[in-house]
């Protein structure tokens, strides 16, 4: 009898609401901690980039402007379908890392907390960022955050879930829409990611994700002039000293943060709502109050 060879999966991109394969056709093979061919990821090109960037361009104005309690439902319906397939990303984040399985669901776990964490401040974290000013005159005024329009998260290697969930959320929660550039060295789960955005109520456009080798897209990350704030961590110094550089083509905001693997899964750190400031534009408003 002849022996049966597994079919092993080809993961795709998730763009635009859709799960296209890489405009290059170029694919690149994952391997489990123990050298064991596990499947294909999609090899992100500059013009999948410049794709998704349009979708979240064209997705910008309609996030931004549903009602923040409304944003807050759409994260926790993703927490929802996230905790669901919860055992697959167990598995593809042990098969990958060599976490046991424990140290595995902990993660995932941990990444639909905190889901639901900035799903609950996305309708009050304007009342901790905002203020209501005191102005001489007949006149309220008031200082309202709003989202800063498109943002690219850069997501560490480790935590490959958490590290992604903890970046996302709180640009997702301000009104931005997001580009993630999933984990280089564990990509299955950014994979499966999009397909639980794409079973929640996630807008199209909204989360676009993106798998490949870093270094290839970093640079033109950095002088996209339609990207607006990038959220990374733990990146090689060079690294992020050019998205830095880069943010001079149009005043991005450029946030690089380094956290140790366990304060990950610090909720008072990694919950503020301090963490959705850098990814919010302050607008002041002036409205006449009654003589």
């Amino acid at each position: 009898m002849n022996a049966r060879l597994e079919v092993t999966k080809t993961y795709k991109m998730y763009v635009n609401g859709a799960f296209p394969r890489s405009e290059s056709g170029r694919s690149l093979p994952v391997e489990s901690v123990d050298g064991k061919h596990i499947g294909h990821i999609c090899h992100a090109s500059r013009k999948d980039l410049r794709d998704a960037v349009g979708a979240a361009r064209g997705a910008v104005n309609g996030w931004k402007a549903r009602a923040a309690y409304n944003r807050g439902q759409i994260l926790y319906r993703m927490a929802e379908m996230l905790e669901g397939k919860g055992e697959e990303f167990a598995q593809a984040i042990k098969q990958s890392t060599g976490d046991d399985l424990r140290s595995a669901r902990k993660e995932v776990i941990a990444s639909v907390d905190r889901l639901i964490s900035f799903a609950g401040w996305a309708d009050k974290f304007a009342q901790v960022l905002g203020c209501n000013n005191s102005v001489a005159g007949p006149y309220y005024n008031f200082t309202v955050p709003e989202g800063t329009g498109v943002c690219v998260v850069v997501a560490p290697d480790e935590p490959c879930l958490l590290g992604m969930i903890s970046l996302m959320a709180p640009a997702l929660c301000g009104g931005c829409t997001v580009i993630c550039v999933g984990s280089e060295a564990h990509p299955i789960p950014t994979s499966i990611l999009g397909e639980v955005c794409q079973t929640s109520d996630v807008p199209k456009g909204v989360i676009n994700l993106l798998t490949g080798q870093r270094a290839e897209l970093l640079t033109w990350i950095a002088e996209h002039r339609g990207i607006d704030a990038i959220h990374a961590a733990n990146l090689e110094h060079d690294e992020a000293r050019q998205l830095r550089l880069g943010a001079q083509e149009n005043v991005k905001r450029v946030r690089v943060r380094t956290i140790d693997d366990d304060a990950w899964f610090e909720t008072e750190e990694c919950e503020s709502p301090w963490w959705i400031e850098p990814f919010v534009e302050m607008k002041t408003i002036w409205h006449p109050s009654s003589a």
